[in-house]
């Protein structure tokens, strides 16, 4: 079966975002004072190919543990999609 994954990674809570700060200060420049904190990530999509959806999340888990996401700065939010 294959699967869509979208792993959504963003800086741990309380560890400076410089690019959200800039994203932030630029915003508040044109005038969009509404906005109060902006915190910026990436977005990861995999294509996988597993046998079922459990095998699937545990190759995201450890793609994330190896290769996408810092641990030390980041947090990852893994969501598994069967696709038809």
């Amino acid at each position: 079966m294959n699967y869509e994954i979208t792993v959504n990674i963003m800086p741990h809570e309380g560890l400076l975002d410089p690019q959200g700060k800039a994203v932030h200060q630029g915003l508040n420049k044109i005038g969009l004072n509404q906005i109060k904190d902006v915190r910026i990530g990436k977005k990861i999509t995999l294509l996988v190919e597993a046998y079922n959806e459990s095998e699937a999340t545990k190759i995201a888990e450890e793609s994330c543990q190896k290769v996408l996401v810092n641990a030390v700065m980041e947090t990852a939010e893994i969501t598994v999609k069967e696709l038809v």
